[in-house]
């Protein structure tokens, strides 16, 4: 084969790739799990916070919009195996992700903390209401000391692959005995059953499970941000590359910098947040 032909050939099956993966119809991808950022109803439906305003940002921008439903653990290699166009799946903002993937501002907070069931000997833990992890000092070192205090011979369950496990991980409040599941849902059910001393994630994951099941789960402890839990939720998007399927990565990231703007402008975000977890979010 020539030269000539080659070319042609690959030309061709660049614009394939390009028509046929992204079209005039962004594909998000999110986990359908993690309520109430994203779940499903009792027919299977994706709904949540992250759903509603996905719709939000695609109309902004001008595009239909796709959302599909994927593990977790397998969010980040699905998107860069162009499975789909991003991400909306409660994903903050770390350092660690950055070398990976592209983010789009932030759109929501996500606070975590400790939770507990009632009645467990950590109620009522003395320490500061919040801590964030980029200022440091001393009262936050004080802080991490009461917790890892609180937690030694504890079991703390987290969903894998989150930066709730990074932090545990990280040696910030010691060595943790962690056990780690595959979803949120099933760290609420093992919390409820007994099978976990403790658990760690966002705030608002345990606060809708308990309003939900109306297990008497508490929250416990301060909150967690900054430092390995990152800079708030955005939009995670492949990074740009060569040709055309790279700038179209790189307008993607624009378009979608774009429509959070507007949609804060307006109040989307706000009303969509505060519809979802009850109070508003946005950052």
């Amino acid at each position: 084969m020539n030269i000539f032909k080659k070319t042609i050939i690959s030309v061709l099956a660049s614009l394939f790739i390009t028509t046929s993966v992204y079209a005039d119809k962004i594909k998000i991808g999110t986990e359908g799990a993690y309520p109430p950022w994203n779940s499903k109803d009792a027919s299977g439906k994706l709904i949540g916070f992250e759903v509603e305003l996905a719709w939000t940002l695609c109309r902004y921008i001008g595009k239909q919009c796709e959302i599909v439903e994927q593990d977790w653990d397998g969010m980040i290699p699905a998107l860069l195996m162009r499975k789909f166009d991003a991400i909306m799946a409660g994903m903050s903002i770390t350092d660690e992700r950055l070398k990976t993937i592209n983010f789009s501002q932030g759109y929501a907070d996500e606070v975590a903390q400790l939770a507990v069931m009632k009645g467990s000997d950590l109620e009522g833990m003395d320490t500061p209401s919040g801590i964030n992890l980029s200022i440091g000092g001393s009262s936050v070192k004080k802080a991490l000391k009461t917790i890892e205090g609180a937690l030694a011979g504890k079991t703390v369950c987290v969903q894998t692959a989150t930066i709730h496990q990074n932090f545990l991980d990280s040696g910030d409040v010691g060595s943790v005995n962690v056990r780690t599941y595959k979803t949120q849902d099933e760290v609420n059910l093992d919390l409820a059953a007994g099978r976990c001393d403790v658990a760690l994630a966002a705030a608002v994951a345990f606060t809708d499970y308990a309003d939900k099941s109306g297990k008497p789960v508490v929250l416990v402890g301060p909150t967690f941000s900054g430092g390995a839990f990152g800079n708030g939720v955005g939009v995670g998007i492949r990074k740009g590359g060569s040709g055309a399927i790279g700038e179209r990565d790189a307008q993607l990231l624009k378009d979608f910098n774009m429509a959070i703007n507007k949609a804060r402008k307006n109040g989307d975000i706000s009303r969509i947040a505060t519809k979802w977890f009850g109070f508003d979010a946005s950052m």
